[in-house]
C-alpha cells in the first residue's frame, strides 16, 4: 500500500515508518493517523524491529489543532479513540519499536514516542505533553504511560505545566535511552534496530509481551505470565540453538 502522509520502508527485516508532512512539522491529522494504523498492520507480520520517525526537522509536532478546535465532545471522543488505536498498535506491535525523535515531539507526538519500546533522540529534540496550554489534557495515553516511564512527580510536572524538555533533560528523566548528534540519529536508530532484528524473534516477542503484561496489571499477574512465557520457549529452535551455541562456544544461528 502507499499513502500520501506516511512512508513505510524496509531494510531486510527492519521496517521504518516515517510521518511525512514536513511542511506541517508532521502534525497528525485523521488521514495520517489512519495511514499509520494501516502501515503498522502491514508491517506487523514481517518486521523484526520497527523505527518510527518524522520527515524533515520534526518528529511529530503534535496533533492537528486546526482540526481539533471546533470538535464537539462526541467528535472528540472519536478523535481520541483514533489516536489511541495507533498508540495501542505501536505498543502491541509484535516486534520491538524504536522512536527516533528528531526535533519537536509535543502532545500527540510525545504520546506516539511513549508508545514505542525504546526512544533515541537527536541533540535538538524537544519533547513534552503540552496539551494543558490548549485547555485540554493528553488524550492518546500520556496520563498512563508517562508516569510509568519517568515517575509520578516528573509526569505530573510535565502534564500540569506543559513542560518541554530538551534532549539531555529528557534523557536524565528517563524519556530517552540515548541522545546523539542530529546527523547521526538515523544511523544510530538503524543500528539499534538491526541489533534487535538479529535476536531470536519469538523470544523477543515473548519478552515484549511479558513486560507489557506487567505494566498493564499487577506484579503478581505479570510474574505468573512470565513463568508461563518462559516455559513456552523451551523446545523452540531458537532456545535449542542458543543454548547449544553457548555450550559449543560459537555464535548462534537464530531463525
Amino acid at each position: 500500500m502507499s499513502w500520501d502522509t506516511v512512508r513505510l520502508e524496509w531494510n531486510d527485516d527492519v521496517a521504518t515508518l516515517t510521518v511525512d508532512r514536513p511542511d506541517a512539522l508532521n502534525a497528525l491529522n485523521v488521514e495520517t493517523l489512519e495511514a499509520m494504523g494501516e502501515a503498522l498492520a502491514e508491517a506487523a507480520d514481517d518486521a523484526r524491529a520497527l523505527v518510527l520517525t518524522g520527515a524533515g526537522d520534526a518528529f511529530i509536532a503534535g496533533a492537528d489543532i486546526k482540526y481539533m478546535q471546533d470538535l464537539s465532545a462526541e467528535a472528540a471522543q472519536d478523535w481520541g479513540e483514533l489516536g489511541h488505536d495507533v498508540a495501542d498498535a505501536l505498543e502491541a506491535f509484535p516486534a520491538p519499536t524504536i522512536a527516533a525523535v528528531n526535533g519537536y515531539a509535543f502532545g500527540g507526538g510525545c504520546e506516539m514516542a511513549l508508545a514505542c519500546d525504546l526512544r533515541v533522540a537527536s541533540e535538538s529534540a524537544l519533547i513534552g505533553n503540552t496539551e494543558i496550554d490548549l485547555g485540554i489534557i493528553p488524550g492518546w495515553g500520556a496520563t498512563q504511560r508517562l508516569p510509568r516511564l519517568v515517575g509520578d512527580e516528573t509526569a505530573r510536572r510535565m502534564i500540569f505545566l506543559g513542560e518541554r524538555l530538551d534532549a539531555e533533560s529528557a534523557a536524565e528523566a528517563g524519556l530517552f535511552g540515548e541522545v546523539v548528534p542530529d546527523e547521526d540519529l538515523a544511523e544510530v536508530a538503524a543500528e539499534l534496530a538491526d541489533r534487535i532484528a538479529a535476536q531470536p524473534a519469538f523470544a523477543m516477542q515473548t519478552a515484549k509481551r511479558a513486560i507489557n503484561q506487567g505494566l498493564e496489571g499487577s506484579q503478581t499477574s505479570g510474574l505468573d505470565y512470565e513463568k508461563r512465557a518462559f516455559a513456552s520457549l523451551f523446545g523452540t529452535h531458537d532456545q535449542r540453538e542458543g543454548m547449544a551455541a553457548f555450550v559449543e562456544d560459537r555464535e548462534p544461528d537464530f531463525e
